[in-house]
């Protein structure tokens, strides 16, 4: 029943977003260059997203096929239902985002308002951040309604290989593991893709030849354009769905091995009552969320907005927070009141509210701490503007120092929420945690969304040339959109962080005995193995990553420098070959996404068929330690370096405005951040995300087959 609830708030969220996605499309365009230009922009994101499902395609059926025969007989279409429901998200994301971004700049055109600009930008945003949420609960409810829920002591096999696993596990984490893989490519091959027309562009454009960041004589301009919604939309999307998914995973894996051991060792008080709870409150709180999050948004775009644009954003997310809090206290209430409770749950019914509360907390002062590092509006940002003026070493060197600093307090806020959680809640309120930190993720993601396309509706702007005023309200959104922007990449992280932890933790549990306690020794030689090679895997990972983009990058800037010296390019009477660009964008990305996508999918397997489970689960948590801060330092460190650029482009520090040297090395520190925000940085999370749900999904054929153990 409580299944069912939910599932009419998840179709209610999907009629909001297709009422918001028609509403977008009835907007005006603007003037016909406007229209060309994001006619381009729009056919450039779908021919990308066309191509890179190609391959993405046939890797989904591959494994899909494989899961189906040797790990159990249905977990193959659970897993393509997994990477459907991503795909839907980051096609519906990236189709409403380019049609929002000319939207807004005609809007900001036609009402010269910045009210009325940022409710555009927002509507279109809000159809991002909502269906990541909406489609991520449609499919984990479809495996739960068609397969008629969670059986703990349900055993099943594959098609040929007949290694025993419970099949209602396994079905969860293919599906988590779907929305994985699609989340893997679409984060790597879209980095590549941006950040490489991105860095090319900025060469061309501030370096080369002393023009404007926007300017549409530069070829790479409008690759550039496209990459903001093939990355920071599409990937995004499929990233936070990814997160979502896989904590709402973990807390049923981690519900199932609880009763079970409870089960196994005696407990008289458990009962299936209170199993049933244990998986049911984990959904109705993200319904509950969920449903916080339409009332939040819904109340943005309808109320009056003034000139703060960071006021109004805020409040949407703070309202949606406020809701989700508040219906899950009552949803705690009702689905655990006159159930029998675990000794776990020191406070209660209230035990599993605590833990979620505590997550939502987490999610907001990370945030917070994020705003704090990367904005304009204060110290730190500010203070790498100004030490510009001494040249690009020490640009970099503050920088880095902003970010590494910057690691110290989300790390700190994330291990505090998950010892008191523990201690309150046991393994199950650490995974109550997580969820609670992305119970909210539609509001966090709409905001988030907001960032490119209010990023494409001022390059749209300046390349359609339109009036100064139409500029100084886009230039604004802007620099607001860089900074949620920022503080997405700062949720992602840590929701990610949080996320993982949870899976380990179901990791341990899943190839554990029902009667016995599941432990992790990390004194044991194996562990420690897995765990420094883990960490050394995630230095690989960035390397290669960088390697990638910066080799697309020069690519692209010799491509663009020849273009420009054709007769009539930079005169501005012949226009560029965009499509050229656009075609070696695409080609590079998506010629370099094979490897480090599939690195994450192999290394645990091949590390559990040839060392077994413990192995594994010091893999895990290698990775995860080195990669928690490594993905906030790059996050920060480029956020502030993005910020600190457009802080001497405004205007701000007098007598260093565009074009002089302290410029010129600012624009330096954004090339180094670029790579690092939007590539490494976003892709880590899902690196280690990926390796857990792959440890989870085989954690009972690697208990059972492990060649040199």
């Amino acid at each position: 029943m409580a299944w069912l609830i939910v599932l009419c708030v998840v179709i209610l969220a999907l009629a909001y977003i297709f009422a918001n996605y028609i509403r977008i499309r009835s907007l005006r365009e603007g003037t016909p260059e406007m229209v060309e230009m994001a006619g381009i922009i729009r056919s450039g994101a779908s021919t990308f997203l066309k191509t890179e499902y190609k391959t993405i395609v046939v890797v989904v059926i591959l494994v899909a096929a494989l899961f189906s025969l040797f790990v159990e007989a249905t977990s193959g279409l659970t897993f393509i239902l997994g990477a459907l429901m991503s795909s839907c998200v980051c096609i519906l994301g990236m189709r409403s985002a380019t049609y929002a971004n000319v939207r807004t700049a005609n809007r900001a055109r036609e009402s010269l308002s910045i009210g009325e600009t940022v409710k555009v930008a927002l509507c279109g945003g809000s159809i991002s951040g909502l269906s990541v949420q909406a489609f991520g609960m449609l499919g984990l409810l479809l495996v739960l309604i068609l397969w008629g829920g969670v059986d703990a002591d349900a055993v099943g096999t594959g098609l040929i290989a007949k290694l025993s696993c419970n099949p209602s596990i396994t079905r969860i984490t293919t599906y988590s593991l779907g929305c994985s893989l699609v989340a893997m490519f679409n984060r790597v091959a879209g980095g590549n893709y941006t950040k490489a027309a991105d860095i090319s562009s900025d060469i061309l454009a501030k370096l080369r030849h002393d023009m404007p960041e926007d300017d549409s004589r530069v070829p790479n301009v409008v690759a550039d354009f496209i990459g903001d919604n093939v990355n920071d939309i599409a990937g995004n999307c499929s990233d936070l769905l990814e997160s979502f998914v896989a904590t709402m995973a973990a807390v049923i894996m981690i519900a199932v091995t609880i009763y079970r051991g409870a089960v196994s060792g005696g407990g008289a008080s458990v009962t299936d009552a209170t199993f049933t709870a244990t998986c049911v409150f984990p959904i109705v709180l993200a319904g509950g969320g969920l449903l916080g999050c339409l009332l939040g948004l819904g109340y943005a775009s309808v109320r009056r907005m003034g000139d703060n644009p960071s006021r109004e954003l805020n409040l949407a997310t703070w309202i949606s927070a406020g809701l989700t809090i508040f219906i899950g206290f009552f949803a705690a209430l009702i689905v655990f009141r006159g159930v029998p409770l675990y000794d776990s749950f020191v406070c209660g019914w209230l035990s599993p509210w605590i833990s979620s509360v505590l997550g939502i907390l987490s999610g907001i002062a990370i945030g917070a701490i994020t705003e704090y590092y990367t904005s304009t509006d204060f110290k730190p940002t500010r203070k790498l503007a100004e030490i510009a003026a001494e040249g690009e070493a020490f640009v970099i060197t503050k920088g880095d120092a902003i970010g590494s600093r910057s690691c110290l307090l989300p790390v700190l806020v994330i291990g505090i929420a998950l010892f008191i959680s523990g201690k309150i809640c046991g393994t199950y309120g650490i995974a109550l945690s997580s969820l609670g930190m992305l119970s909210f993720v539609g509001a966090t993601v709409s905001i988030d969304a907001f960032g490119p396309i209010a990023d494409n509706a001022g390059g749209l702007a300046e390349s359609c040339h339109l009036d100064e005023k139409v500029r100084a309200i886009t230039d604004r959104l802007d620099a607001v959109g860089n900074t949620t922007a920022a503080i997405g990449k700062g949720f992602a992280i840590g929701s990610a962080a949080f996320a993982t932890v949870s899976l380990i933790v179901a990791y341990v549990g899943n190839y554990t005995a029902a009667n016995a306690e599941p432990v992790l020794n990390i004194a044991s030689y194996v562990v420690v193995a897995g765990g420094i090679i883990g960490g050394a895997l995630i230095e690989y990972f960035a390397a290669l990553l960088t390697d990638n983009t910066i080799e697309s990058a020069r690519l692209m800037a010799d491509e663009g420098d020849r273009q420009l010296s054709m007769p009539g390019v930079l005169e501005g009477k012949v226009r560029p070959d965009y499509n050229r660009c656009i075609e070696m964008a695409a080609r590079q990305a998506l010629k370099k996404m094979l490897l480090p996508s599939l690195l994450a999918i192999f290394i645990p397997v091949l590390g559990g068929f040839l060392f077994g489970v413990e192995f594994v689960g010091g893999l895990l948590i290698g990775a995860t330690i080195v990669a928690i801060p490594r993905a906030i330092f790059m996050g920060n460190s480029g956020g502030a370096f993005d910020n600190a650029k457009k802080y001497i482009e405004s205007g701000s520090l007098k007598g260093h405005g565009k074009g002089s040297p302290t410029h010129r090395a600012a624009v330096t520190g954004d090339t180094v951040g670029d790579t690092r925000k939007d590539v490494v940085g976003v892709a880590l999370d899902i690196f280690i995300k990926t390796m857990s749900t792959v440890a989870n999904t085989l954690a009972s054929v690697f208990s059972h087959i492990a060649l040199l153990k």
